[in-house]
């Protein structure tokens, strides 16, 4: 009988305890898990803890690594997770000997979403694949030749990308590493639809405006941040009366809340939304549908990106309503998913969706067992991998 390989998943669910990260986290180490693979979490990355409650970072990992231990104990896999706390200097989960031991004997490391700048101790698993869900930051400043950027992806033996339409005649940005394209992975047995929920609301869960990774590329200014796009279709709820639109969304000061309600936006606190895995999936499963936007960088780059909670509103069987990045080019839409331009996409989406709900629910499940599904999806991923 042949060995099981190890993977190790690398991520940031203890650093941000959010549900949708959480979610993000566990599509792989379960996803892995259901192929047979021998499967850690492990948060390393030496960054100071952040707490929803207070929007700030903090000095204290106490309900960071609690909300580690809950996501892995939720999945029967309470003993297979290691936390570096940066505040204390203490390994939690595995020691210090044991997770050096592992990545000296794992087969490969997941680093999801970039999240850790490799040392010498992750050096010594074989394949170190950088997964990037955020696309093209990173490739546009490879492009440029930064040194660090250089250094930081260039310690990965394998590269993966959410930017599906790389290469594509529409998107700018060039490659300067043999990037593979996937999708956000989605374990379907853990969203299973309820079609029969009562629904009111088309949702979202979302921050107004992300800073950090802003550039300038050909002339051109992207925005890491959903904000302009927002600005865009602000008057939605008016133009929409009909229907419901409601944001569990991260704002930078009440002015802005009330001119969100102003124009008809129902807002909600995220924090308690996103507190745990089960109170984000019951926001979206309860949601009618999700109406979103996407960052500025993405759109107008037509990168082909694909949001991963949006594949879980689909793989709970709810349609989605999202702006146009190109990946509308690799997935089927206006059945279940329907990717917008301006006004009269989001107008026609709305009434397709109310005109047969019941079926584009299930057009939308369908999309996620046919696009979006882990077993396919990290099956090829790790087949290119070597592993």
């Amino acid at each position: 009988m042949s060995r099981r390989k190890t993977v190790l998943v690398q991520h940031f669910s203890g650093l941000m305890p959010l549900g949708g990260i959480a979610w993000q986290s566990m599509a792989y180490v379960l996803g892995l898990k259901r192929l047979g693979y021998d499967v850690w979490y492990i948060e390393d990355n030496g960054a100071n803890p952040y707490s929803p409650r207070q929007n700030s970072v903090v000095w204290d990992s106490t309900e960071n690594i609690a909300f580690v231990r809950r996501m892995m104990e939720r999945s029967g896999l309470g003993n297979r997770w290691a936390y570096w706390d940066p505040v204390t200097g203490q390994y939690v989960g595995l020691s210090k000997d044991e997770l050096f031991a592992l990545y000296a004997g794992a087969d490969a490391l997941i680093n999801l979403c970039g999240v850790t700048k490799l040392r010498d101790e992750h050096l010594k698993c074989p394949v170190r694949i950088f997964l990037d869900t955020d696309p093209p930051y990173e490739q546009i400043r490879l492009f440029k030749g930064e040194a660090d950027s250089l250094s930081y992806i260039g310690a990965h033996t394998h590269f993966f990308t959410y930017g599906e339409n790389f290469g594509g005649a529409d998107c700018p940005v060039p490659l300067t590493l043999p990037w593979k394209k996937t999708r956000p992975p989605v374990v379907l047995t853990e969203w299973q639809p309820d079609f029969d929920l009562p629904t009111t609301h088309y949702t979202s869960i979302a921050t107004w405006q992300n800073k950090g990774k802003n550039i300038e590329f050909g002339g051109e200014n992207y925005q890491w941040s959903k904000h302009l796009n927002f600005i865009r279709f602000l008057d939605l709820p008016r133009r929409a009366s009909t229907r419901k639109f409601r944001l569990a969304m991260i704002t930078p000061n009440r002015e802005l809340n009330d001119e969100l309600k102003g124009y008809g936006w129902d807002l909600v606190d995220p924090v308690p939304v996103s507190e745990s895995m089960e109170s984000y999936a019951d926001f979206i499963r309860r949601s009618r549908g999700e109406f979103t936007v996407a960052k500025d960088i993405y759109v107008r780059t037509s990168i082909g990106w694909c949001s991963d909670r949006s594949v879980s509103y689909l793989a709970a069987g709810r349609p989605v309503i999202t702006q146009a990045t190109a990946a509308e080019k690799f997935i089927p839409h206006g059945r279940g998913l329907f990717c917008y331009r301006d006004w009269d996409g989001i107008f026609a989406a709305l009434d397709a969706i109310e005109g047969d709900y019941r079926s584009h629910c299930r057009w939308a499940r369908e999309i996620a067992e046919a696009y979006f599904d882990s077993d396919k999806l990290l099956r090829d991923m790790m087949e290119q991998a070597g592993v």
